[in-house]
Formats: C-alpha cells, sequence, structure tokens
C-alpha cells in the first residue's frame, strides 16, 4: 500500500508526479498509459487519478481532484491540452516552478522555525516562574487560589499569557507566504501562447482554465469568477507587443523572477518577526511573569509576616 502524502509534503510531491509525468509523455505515452504507469509504481497522487478516472471522471477534473497541490498543474493541462502545446514540455516547465515555489516557501518555514520556537517557550515563562516559587519554599499556588490578591494576579497573567499566545501566532501566520505558485498565471499564459493563439485568446484561455480547475480563489459570493492574470503578465505582453518580440520567454523569465522575488519577501519577512515578537513579549509576556511568579511570592512572604502590635 502506498504512504499516505501529508499536506506539508503534497506541493512536493506533485512536482515530482509532474516531472516523472513529463518524462513518460516525452518517451512517447499517451496521458492515460502515463497515469496507470505511476499508478502501477506506487504513486499516491496517480493512484487517486486514476481511481477518479475508472469512476468516469475526466482526466482533467481528476487531476484537479486529486489535492491542493494540483489544481495548478490542472490549470495547466487545460491550457495545453486546448491549444495543442506540447504536453510534456508545459508539465516540465511546471514542475521547475512547482518544485520552485515550495523551496522558497520551506526556506520561510525553516527561517520562521527559531523565532516561533522562541515566542512559544517565552509563553511559558509566567508559569514557570510559578514553579519555581513554589520548588523555592514559597506558597505561590495556595496563595494566588485563596487570597483575592492572588486570585486577582491569576486571573490577569492567565489573560496575559492568552493573549500574549494568540497574538505571537497571528504574527506568525502573517509572516508566512500565502497560497499559490508565484509566476503561475505567466507560466500558464506562456503555455498558451506556445500554441500558437492569439494573446487575447491566451489569456482569456488562462482565466477559464484557473476558474474550471479552482486554482483562483472564489470571492465572498461564494462562486469562482476569472479574473485576469497577475503577475505582471500584462505588463510584459504590452512590452512583447511594443517591441515586435515574442512574449513567451519575457513570460517564463517574468515568472523565475516572481518566485524569486517571493523567496526573498519571505526572508525579509521571518527576518522582521524576531523583532516583532518582542512587542507579546514586552507588553503581555512579562506582565504575566510579574503576576504569576513574582507577585504570588510576595504575598506569601506578606502573609507569613506575623502582626506586630
Amino acid at each position: 500500500m502506498a504512504r499516505r502524502v501529508t499536506a506539508a509534503e503534497e506541493p512536493h510531491a506533485a512536482a515530482e508526479t509532474v516531472l516523472r509525468l513529463a518524462v513518460l509523455l516525452q518517451a512517447g505515452l499517451s496521458p492515460a498509459r502515463a497515469w496507470r504507469q505511476l499508478a502501477d509504481a506506487g504513486d499516491p497522487s496517480a493512484i487517486r487519478i486514476m481511481q477518479a478516472m475508472d469512476d468516469g471522471v475526466p482526466m482533467k477534473d481528476a487531476v484537479a481532484a486529486a489535492g491542493r497541490g494540483w489544481r495548478d498543474v490542472a490549470a495547466a493541462w487545460r491550457v495545453a491540452i486546448t491549444v495543442g502545446a506540447p504536453l510534456a514540455e508545459s508539465l516540465r516547465g511546471l514542475a521547475v516552478s512547482l518544485r520552485d515555489a515550495q523551496e522558497a516557501a520551506d526556506d520561510v518555514r525553516v527561517a520562521l522555525a527559531e523565532p516561533a520556537a522562541t515566542a512559544r517557550l517565552m509563553g511559558w515563562l509566567p508559569l514557570v516562574g510559578m514553579g519555581l516559587g513554589a520548588a523555592l519554599g514559597f506558597d505561590t499556588f495556595g496563595v494566588v487560589f485563596t487570597h483575592p490578591v492572588g486570585i486577582a494576579c491569576l486571573v490577569g497573567g492567565a489573560g496575559l499569557i492568552v493573549a500574549a499566545q494568540r497574538w505571537s501566532t497571528r504574527l506568525v501566520r502573517r509572516a508566512h507566504a500565502a497560497a499559490g505558485v508565484p509566476g503561475l498565471d505567466a507560466e500558464l499564459v506562456a503555455i498558451a501562447l506556445s500554441g500558437g493563439v492569439s494573446i487575447d485568446r491566451a489569456t482569456a484561455l488562462v482565466r477559464e482554465a484557473r476558474a474550471a480547475s479552482g486554482a483562483s480563489d472564489p470571492p465572498s459570493g461564494g462562486e469562482r469568477t476569472a479574473a485576469p492574470p497577475g503577475d505582471g503578465v500584462a505588463d510584459v505582453l504590452t512590452l512583447s507587443q511594443a517591441a515586435g518580440i515574442p512574449a513567451v520567454e519575457l513570460l517564463r523569465a517574468t515568472a523565475a523572477h516572481a518566485r524569486h522575488r517571493a523567496r526573498i519577501d519571505g526572508r525579509l519577512r521571518a527576518a522582521r518577526l524576531s523583532s516583532r515578537l518582542l512587542i507579546p513579549l514586552g507588553v503581555c509576556t512579562l506582565p504575566a511573569f510579574l503576576l504569576l511568579g513574582v507577585a504570588p511570592m510576595l504575598l506569601s512572604v506578606v502573609k507569613g509576616m506575623p502582626l506586630s502590635l
């Protein structure tokens, strides 16, 4: 039985499967035969796609339904089939795009791991302070559960801990890259133009393919719309028409630059995160440490002092 691919591994698996598929297609196999060969070899994504195709689902729809990382592949598949572009070459270029995008996301995830782990560790500091006070012989737990001031410290400290955790989590989430493959629209338009269609037809096909494959996010109303291609595609096409040169290579260079820019932007976000995480630390975590770690020790000392006449 094939091992189940996790959500984090799926983009990597999609890039590897697409590259293998492109090699099989270049060797002369038909798309259905190539998918069958990959499924027989135990590829999890190919197995899901073949199961859907055996149930009567069209190939392009089966690819789109294979998982989150396959919607972009399905869009490229639709465009290449519609315009008659070389499918193997189109998929090979797409595999490179998927691999570069996932490597960029991995770089960002690795860069964010240390500041995120530090924030989680510092979030436990107030509770560690309570335990340390008890280990030193102070009645910290008794004070925070019985003394009115101690109870107030407990409630305030717990609220600050929760606020710090949520604040830090929000900062880490915002530092992650947006979902999707940078430069995908430029790559898809390049595939469409390589089939010999006009620019207007190419951009229309890309809009339709992304909407049909689920690669475009639906608006708040719930129904998907065909948004114009992004990634600076319009500017590249205008430059191509003005200079009278083919737009395919310009678009692919634009897609590569978009992936490079996404990687650099991700690293910059990770670098800024380290300093931004100091804000919830100073505003919430340290006051919580004073309320839960220091104040109970002082209260236990005052509580144990004899009253003087």
